[in-house]
């Protein structure tokens, strides 16, 4: 039995805490000054300022994820006999039985590509959740019909290799 265990890039994680602060730091001049970013655009303080919070409120909570995944010990993604252990994102589920898949799609979003993943019972999995992860469970199964998708952005991994491993490994167990 073969076992696939795909690392947290702390590269890519670095790049997402240098983006992250950027846009705290602009958040927080947004909300203090907004009266500097008048432009023909946007002429309206008020509109500047909850931007602002909107930005700083984000990129606060994807910093503290950042640091929180920086120390994570835990393999990004495992890929064996059993299933996928996803522990890539924030709206992880852990392990996702062959069994429980019926599916798998590729859907890519500006330039973010990610896998869909397709379950027989998604209620179940959004069930077992916390309270905000369950609802950008639910905003996934809205949009994408599925609540559970795992992208390479915070892995030690090429998206096409994971696409290809995923599909391979699914194909062979899937029937187990």
């Amino acid at each position: 039995m073969t076992e696939f265990t795909i690392g947290l890039s702390k590269r890519k994680l670095f790049f997402a805490f240098i983006g992250s602060t950027i846009f705290l730091i602009l958040g927080i001049q947004f909300i203090f000054e907004p009266e500097k970013y008048i432009s023909s655009v946007f002429r309206n303080t008020e509109f500047i300022r909850i931007a602002g919070f909107a930005s700083f409120i984000f990129s606060g909570l994807c910093l503290i994820y950042i640091v929180f995944k920086a120390f994570d010990k835990k393999p990004g993604l495992i890929v064996n006999q059993n299933g996928i252990t996803d522990n890539s994102n924030f709206s992880s589920v852990g392990l996702i039985k062959w069994s429980e898949i019926i599916g798998i799609r590729t859907q890519q979003v500006m330039s973010t590509k990610f896998l869909l993943i397709d379950v027989s019972n998604p209620k179940d999995f959004i069930q077992k959740s916390s309270s905000f992860k369950a609802w950008l469970m639910k905003a996934n199964l809205k949009m994408y019909h599925t609540p559970l998708s795992i992208t390479s952005n915070s892995l030690k991994y090429n998206f096409d290799d994971l696409e290809k491993l995923v599909h391979q490994e699914w194909s062979k167990y899937k029937n187990s």
